[in-house]
């Protein structure tokens, strides 16, 4: 699944192609996604784009009427190209641009969607998520008051959306690893000093990974085509058996909440 540096990699790729031209009319070829297409998507005629934001991992383009609201789901891509390209067979969605090009999102599994709101406050999807982690709310003195009652495991408390918005499993695995935190400590046992670093480590890994491009993965791929880079420098996250780039011991995988979580026994107590 695309994270939160592959979808902000796609908001940079997509905004220059969008922001201040106009959407003159939208092809829906499978209204059938995770959720059905929006009526107001299929009904767009003539609409200036605004600008072209994220939150979490879900795109927001805003219009003069509302919000279109995607998330890239599962295995969805979005690409700018010339409007006559043929669509694919797992082409589901195109926004026809005044400029001769489209927006085309490509998604084999349809998890993903595309969802209107004329109000982003009032919105179900968006409604109930914990700070950027990029942003300044997100900080030791945050993580450390959130953490004092949480007797879970603290690499999937990360992964908790209400906490902090997408710290998904790869980076969660990468920024335990670099901060020196074993993924099993219960959360409460964090002290105030590891959580100063532990925020410090997740901001610089997700920026990181956000000016290489994005996390390569077998379904995702930037706007251009060209997958992301950051795989390339990954410390734990698929590594399994694998020696540690930093002790030599050999890294271990477990599973935790369903995902797998990726560490070093001996740099991560």
């Amino acid at each position: 699944m695309p994270e939160l540096p592959e979808v902000e990699t796609s908001r940079r790729g997509i905004e220059p192609y969008l922001k201040g031209h106009t959407i003159l009319h939208a092809i829906v070829r499978n209204p059938r996604l995770r959720w059905p297409v929006s009526a107001e998507i299929l009904a767009l005629s003539d609409q200036p784009v605004l600008s072209v934001q994220r939150r979490a991992k879900y795109l927001l383009v805003e219009l003069q009427t509302g919000w279109i609201i995607i998330h890239l789901g599962m295995s969805g891509s979005l690409r700018v190209l010339p409007e006559e390209t043929e669509a694919g067979k797992h082409d589901h969605v195109d926004l026809v641009m005044d400029t001769g090009h489209v927006l085309r999102y490509t998604d084999p599994r349809r998890f993903g969607a595309w969802l209107w709101s004329s109000d982003l406050t009032a919105s179900n999807v968006l409604a109930h998520l914990g700070p950027e982690p990029l942003s300044e709310d997100f900080t030791a003195d945050y993580l450390c008051e959130k953490s004092r009652t949480k007797k879970s495991p603290i690499k999937p408390w990360l992964m908790d959306n209400k906490l902090v918005v997408g710290v998904g499993n790869i980076y969660a695995s990468e920024s335990l690893f670099v901060a020196g935190i074993s993924p099993e400590r219960p959360a409460h046992s964090l002290k105030r000093d590891e959580a100063e670093l532990l925020v410090r480590t997740i901001k610089a890994v997700l920026l990181r990974s956000i000016e290489q491009g994005g996390t390569t993965l077998k379904d995702f791929l930037q706007s251009d085509g060209k997958p992301g880079y950051f795989a390339q420098e990954l410390q734990v996250y698929g590594r399994a058996g694998e020696p540690c780039r930093a002790c030599g011991m050999p890294i271990e995988s477990k599973k935790q909440a369903q995902r797998t979580t990726f560490f070093c026994p001996r740099c991560q107590r």
